[in-house]
């Protein structure tokens, strides 16, 4: 071997042992596991490798999902252009593997999503530092959450507790999928986890399945109605019942129907209109025929025994879908609008 060759092998030699000698020392190591008693949403799967350290499920609840990172000018810093959905909502916060880079899962779960169908609402792929601090601010995103033990490792030899990993920098996808006629609500956050120098990426995963609240479990008493129609003239019932395209009051429906006749008994002078309100599914024709129909149901029950409210002062009508509470496009706001109302005539 020439001189030049053993001179240059030396250089190469030393250049490399003073790099490894700068390089900061990985000492500490990251544990962690799935949390017990969580699982996957069968509508999104994880990213490959990743171990779910956050969860959240509820039945019935709400979120509130970005469109835009518009703020308020009242120094809140509170995200101005937002949809508020309800309904069956899964939060979900994993950890990918180590050295998987933010825009790597970021980019997976986006393409995962795009292939299903998503039709996106709105989203961020950089320089989203000034959303996520409104966001944090606006939408309460721990709220419920629990949380894996554990650490993250850093490079720089420390480590961060695994709960609330998401950082500033990362990238939001929020959007919607049809799912057997319905839509489903999804939002992505893909940031570093706590910082770069963990070397890990954390994504925080939001599914809403808008579906109507559980009913029946709340009735609206005398008092409060009064209270309602001496406010606004008006108030909307919804705790009578009625099977799907059908005007028989169902049996649930007596609690309601008890508050309603006690407040007419104690004030024999009030006259009110029943109103019945549909939401948008089916004609208008029939939607009108049916509104009509509960309403002269609620007033033939009232009037009859054991109420014995004299009729003349219960005028039945219906308006059909003409009247919504809220927007149609989601069962949320369909379940508003299929009310009865209490009027003032």
């Amino acid at each position: 071997m020439s001189v030049l060759r053993r001179s240059a092998l030396r250089r190469a030699a030393t250049l490399l042992s003073c790099l490894l000698l700068a390089a900061p020392a990985w000492s500490a190591t990251s544990s962690y596991a799935d949390l017990p008693g969580s699982a996957d949403h069968p509508l999104v799967k994880r990213f490959a490798g990743s171990t779910l350290v956050g969860f959240k499920k509820a039945d019935w609840d709400q979120a509130l999902l970005p469109l835009s990172d518009r703020e308020s000018s009242d120094g809140r810093s509170k995200l101005l252009d937002t949809r508020i959905v309800e309904g069956k909502l899964t939060r979900l916060v994993y950890l990918a593997p180590l050295g998987k880079t933010p825009l790597e899962v970021h980019r997976n779960y986006e393409s995962a999503l795009q292939a299903a169908g998503l039709k996106k609402l709105y989203s961020c792929d950089r320089d989203c530092s000034k959303l996520y601090f409104s966001w944090t601010k606006t939408a309460d995103i721990d709220a419920g959450m629990a949380w894996s033990k554990g650490s993250i490792a850093s490079v720089n030899s420390g480590t961060y507790n695994v709960s609330s990993p998401l950082n500033y920098d990362g990238r939001m996808l929020v959007g919607t999928l049809n799912q057997g006629g319905r839509e489903v609500y999804v939002l992505t956050y893909t940031s570093s986890a706590v910082g770069e120098d963990t070397r890990t990426t954390a994504t925080y995963l939001e599914i809403v399945e808008p579906k109507a609240m559980p009913t029946g479990q709340v009735t609206v008493d005398a008092k409060a109605l009064q209270a309602g129609l001496q406010a606004e003239g008006k108030i909307a019932l919804y705790g009578l019942f009625f099977d799907t395209g059908k005007a028989d009051i169902k049996p649930e429906s007596k609690a309601q129907l008890d508050e309603m006749a006690k407040l007419l008994q104690s004030q024999p002078a009030l006259k009110v209109y029943i109103v019945g309100h549909t939401d948008n599914q089916g004609s208008l024709d029939a939607n009108l025929a049916l509104s009509q129909q509960r309403a002269q149901a609620v007033v033939a029950a009232l009037s009859g025994a054991p109420y014995k409210i004299d009729a003349r002062r219960l005028q039945p009508r219906g308006v059909a879908n003409l009247a919504p509470l809220a927007s149609n496009v989601a069962e949320d706001g369909r379940a508003r609008n299929r009310r009865v109302e209490l009027v003032v005539q």
